[in-house]
């Protein structure tokens, strides 16, 4: 199949403006995010878990599909908010908590490579659709860094607009889904541990931004750890460098005791959560959606195989080990790392052993991803043939909208 390097700005991360409609101002950003945080407000209120997040996401595909918005959200804002999410990430990993999960460790790494080989085995029914060319099925269905796959299927011929749609669709299931999903699976933390959201977003506890008494103090070394840690994360090269730059300095920080107390909390822990969901909602356009109006039923039900799939090996997890049913669904479940630590924080799971095993599975998938394509290359002898006629459908030419 003849390579269609394209790039849908708006489900890569890019935020160009669509042809004839003017970008959002400052002010009207602001306004968008409020909305998103008042729509957090309200949903707490009425007991929705990880609000926040879901009202985020509800309201960026709102503003998408209904075209009010245009752009994804504006690149400052979202690495931002990745980082601050790593920061977030890596506080909650400390000795004790790994201490506590060493024993499952082995465990998890099984029943990780378990979900990888399925995601695998699924790219290979997709690519008998005849819809997906091989590349493209294996990077929609590998389950890892999303903005990751997306630059690697630009570098091995895939089709870039499915594979955003695919990734952004698994972490919008997920991200929907999780918060519903685990306060059934059985008890965790118990409530009122300080891991959660604030109560009511009314609560004195908002005014705090950072967990540490000195809010100035803890205020700079946050800024500063965030800074420090997208630097290195790209010196080291390491996927999603804006998530795990941050999260890997932060785990040095507290384990060396050079700092604490700057872990985000109250208002700005619910604005990041916001944010992420807003980043995650406005990535379905009415355009990515028209493109691949053919595939989105494969994408959907490629999802839930795997998603479903992985909560039947978390299950098995939990009942080899002595992790909670809850705590091994959402430290395996396919979606994106940001929305499972909105909805551990939310739920007051196990965030430390959370973060930690979905950040070495995004360390891993990212890694063998390629080596995983270019393989199936080499025992195929040959690159994908050329799609049904009907494929075409789903593969506009480059530049077609």
């Amino acid at each position: 199949m003849t390579s269609t390097r394209r790039t849908d700005t708006r489900a890569t991360g890019g935020s160009p403006d669509a042809p004839g409609r003017r970008p959002l101002p400052p002010w009207g950003w602001g306004a968008v995010v409020l909305a998103a945080f008042l729509a957090g407000a309200a949903a707490h209120a009425t007991g929705v878990p990880a609000p926040y997040l879901l009202a985020g996401l509800v309201v960026g595909v709102a503003l998408a599909l209904s075209g009010l918005v245009a752009t994804a959200l504006p690149r400052p804002a979202y690495r931002v908010s990745q980082a601050l999410a790593g920061v977030l990430m890596g506080g909650y990993i400390h000795p004790a908590a790994l201490r506590a999960a060493a024993p499952s460790m082995v465990p998890l790494f099984v029943v990780t490579v378990a979900t990888v080989l399925l995601s695998v085995g699924v790219a290979r029914l997709l690519e008998r659709s005849r819809l997906f060319d091989r590349p493209t099925a294996t990077l929609t269905t590998v389950p890892g860094g999303a903005a990751a796959m997306l630059a690697a299927s630009d570098e091995l011929g895939a089709d870039t607009r499915l594979v955003a749609l695919a990734q952004y669709s698994r972490v919008g299931i997920i991200a929907v889904t999780a918060p519903l999903v685990v306060p059934l699976l059985g008890p965790t933390a118990p409530a009122g541990a300080g891991a959660g959201e604030p109560h009511s977003p009314l609560s004195p506890r908002m005014l705090h931004l950072v967990d540490g008494a000195a809010q100035p103090a803890g205020l700079l070394v946050l800024c500063a750890v965030a800074v420090l840690g997208v630097r290195v994360g790209r010196r080291l090269r390491l996927p999603a460098p804006v998530v795990l730059g941050p999260m890997l300095v932060t785990v040095v920080a507290t384990f060396s005791g050079a700092a604490h107390g700057f872990r985000p909390v109250g208002l700005l822990q619910t604005l990041v959560f916001a944010c992420i969901g807003l980043e995650i909602g406005l990535r379905f356009t009415r355009d990515s959606l028209r493109h691949a109006r053919r595939a989105l039923p494969w994408i959907v039900a490629s999802t839930v195989v795997v998603s479903v799939a992985s909560a039947l090996l978390a299950w098995l997890l939990a009942a080899l080990t002595r992790l909670s049913f809850a705590d091994a669904y959402l430290a395996t479940t396919p979606g994106g790392i940001n929305a499972v630590l909105a909805t551990s924080v939310a739920t007051n799971a196990d965030v430390g052993l959370i973060s930690s095993v979905q950040s070495l599975r995004l360390f891993a998938v990212v890694s063998l991803a390629p080596v995983l394509v270019r393989l199936t290359f080499v025992r195929s002898g040959r690159r994908s043939g050329p799609p049904a006629s009907g494929a075409s459908e789903t593969c506009p030419a480059a530049g077609r909208r």
